[in-house]
């Protein structure tokens, strides 16, 4: 939801304890303050130059701190969004961040996309020296939210049909650690073929939930990375799997792929390889196509809603991968 607050009684209950915090920290009860986003895993509140955002619930205090002490490091300087001094908890207990506000990618505008930016700040993430961080560092989240996606398809215990029981089949091919399972763990592991990812998982600083609006420009001129609830260690070919899974559903153009894969390339980007970028992005790819699968099929039943194009697309991905696995064997 968008739109600017007077009477906060119009959003919801973490909303209007954010405005209010917001307020007090501007030192000014009346301001103008616009809610940009309002839901259980994410509430950000605008004043002006100020961004206040409340964390999702059980976010741990320790690590975020962590993650806030990396985006205000130097090394990550020009690379992720500072964060600003101040805040902490909400009444409910969610933890509050502030952050300075930056121009976000505009949806109507796909031709501009700065898909070339994306790769070129993901190659500079990557590459920042990990032991010169604070830390410890946690892990990338990108494999357990995939895990909850699943969780989650699961509890809303849909009638039987081809495309869940497709993406239940698609995600139990993966291998263990896509699926967050830990490689000493070898029971359901699956399919373990991850060859191409072995030697760099947890190795690299990893954004973790890596899409075009988790980039604003700052300043008017520079882009960075913002939200850094996922920012960890991990496999850095997880930043690209989502760009890479929505070009082989179809939902990105080409040249928006070869934009971006050759910018992280040309800056220095080592998760793709220099040839063919799919022996590396492939299991990272099919597992965030199954995670939006199932997040789309959990979302659209509980809204008792069909399926929009993007959604219907990675069901159909996900399709196409569980029929793959099956003629394999």
């Amino acid at each position: 939801m968008g739109g600017a607050v007077g009477a906060v009684e119009a959003v919801s209950q973490t909303a209007a304890q954010l405005v209010t915090a917001l307020r007090r920290a501007r030192r000014d009860a009346t301001a103008e303050v616009t809610v940009l986003a309002d839901r259980p895993d994410a509430t950000v509140v605008r004043c002006g130059h100020l961004v206040a955002k409340a964390h999702p619930p059980g976010t741990d205090p320790a690590e975020l701190a962590v993650r806030l002490g990396v985006a205000a490091h130097p090394r990550c300087a020009e690379i992720l969004l500072p964060p600003v001094d101040g805040m902490g908890a909400l009444p409910d207990g969610r933890q509050v961040t502030l952050w300075p506000y930056g121009e976000p990618v505009a949806p109507d505008a796909p031709d501009a996309a700065p898909w070339a930016e994306a790769g070129k700040l993901l190659a500079r993430l990557h590459a920042v020296p990990v032991g010169e961080l604070p830390g410890p560092l946690p892990a990338m989240r990108g494999p357990a939210k995939a895990a909850r996606a699943i969780a989650r398809l699961r509890a809303a215990a849909l009638p039987d049909s081809v495309a869940t029981r497709a993406v239940l089949r698609a995600w139990a091919g993966l291998p263990g650690w896509a699926r967050g399972v830990d490689r000493t763990d070898r029971m359901n592991q699956g399919n373990e073929s991850d060859q191409g990812n072995e030697g760099t998982e947890g190795t690299s600083l990893c954004h973790g939930d890596l899409h075009l609006g988790q980039l604003i420009r700052h300043r008017a001129t520079d882009w960075r990375l913002i939200d850094i609830d996922d920012l960890g260690l991990g496999d850095p070919a997880w930043d690209l799997a989502r760009p890479a899974a929505w070009y082989a559903a179809g939902l990105l153009a080409a040249e928006d792929w070869e934009r971006f894969l050759g910018a992280y390339r040309a800056a220095g980007g080592s998760a793709a390889g220099q040839r063919d970028p799919w022996p590396r992005l492939d299991v990272p790819a099919r597992a965030l196509t199954v995670q939006t699968a199932a997040l789309a099929l959990a979302k659209a039943a509980a809204a008792g809603r069909a399926l929009d194009e993007a959604e219907e697309a990675m069901v159909e991905a996900s399709v196409r991968i569980a029929r793959f696995m099956e003629a394999a064997g």
